[in-house]
């Protein structure tokens, strides 16, 4: 039997510790798995309750899958059998076709709700040392919920919204894994390419005194975790390598005006630009 209010978490890196900490400010109890104990014990002082052991999974009203793809649907499988009918079992990864299509067969398969979710917040940096409980204030979730009654679905929505509310979401987006993938894929995907692409530039290395705030904003997202990455990227390579071959195709546009110095044309690309910064800002 659950106990109402009482959330797992399974992993406390950045994500993980961020639930942890803004989830530990609010009623319920708060659980959590590690592979690191050391993590696990550092948390314990003040962003959890306790370990999430065999024995509390069957008690949580929501689990948060938090660690890389592999391992949240590995671990699900694993632990599907110690968990109540009666609870939701979110995920936080950044792609969700392949995940949530796998996790709905596990949770299908032992009568349980799996929601596919994708909170829209993060930092440059890594790991339980960087987490913080206003991470997650005023930014946007997605939710990818599965096929059922429309009311069915508005319940659990708000089931979902409810015992997450001390993070802070400003607005949670339903959608599907498809749609999710396809607008991820430029949203934030490609915007890491790009950034680690651009920082590879030898002059990178002669920035200091002449760079400020378009260097910082555009390379920020540079210094990232390439194993979790990695893993992202080519589960959703398709979409990504559309987006690349769509920014390549710009870049190629305004290296031809540039060399061929035609002012006319760079100053109608860079208009082009603007408008569609603008039309993007105001949807």
């Amino acid at each position: 039997m659950i106990e109402p209010g009482r959330i797992g978490i399974v992993g406390l890196g950045l994500i993980g510790g961020s639930f942890a900490r803004a989830l530990y400010r609010g009623p319920g109890e708060v659980y959590a798995w590690n592979r690191n104990r050391d993590v696990l014990e550092m948390a314990a002082i003040d962003a959890i309750d306790g370990e999430l052991t065999d024995e509390i999974v069957g008690t949580c009203e929501l689990i948060i899958l938090t660690t890389y793809p592999a391992h949240s649907l590995a671990w699900f499988k694993e632990h599907a059998h110690l968990i109540s009918p009666e609870a939701i079992v979110i995920d936080a990864c950044g792609t969700k076709r392949k995940l949530c299509q796998e996790a709905q067969e596990i949770a299908a398969s032992h009568n349980l709700t799996f929601v596919g979710a994708h909170p829209m917040a993060g930092t440059q940096y890594s790991g339980f040392g960087h987490a913080k409980a206003t991470l997650f204030e005023g930014a946007p979730l997605v939710l990818c919920p599965p096929e059922m009654e429309d009311l069915e679905k508005l319940d659990l929505l708000h089931r979902i919204r409810d015992l997450l509310a001390p993070c802070g979401f400003a607005s949670a987006t339903v959608t599907t894994p498809e749609e999710h993938d396809r607008i991820i894929a430029y949203t934030s995907q490609l915007a890491h390419v790009v950034s680690s692409a651009y920082v590879k530039s030898p002059t990178a290395l002669e920035q200091k005194g002449f760079s400020a705030g378009s260097w910082r904003d555009l390379t920020r997202v540079a210094s990232l975790n390439a194993p979790m990455w990695s893993e992202l990227f080519l589960e959703n390579a398709d979409y990504l390598v559309a987006e690349v071959d769509e920014v390549i195709t710009h870049l190629q546009e305004y290296r031809d005006v540039l060399a061929a110095g035609d002012g006319v044309k760079l100053e109608a690309l860079l208009d082009a630009g603007t408008a569609q910064k603008q039309k993007a800002d105001a949807q």
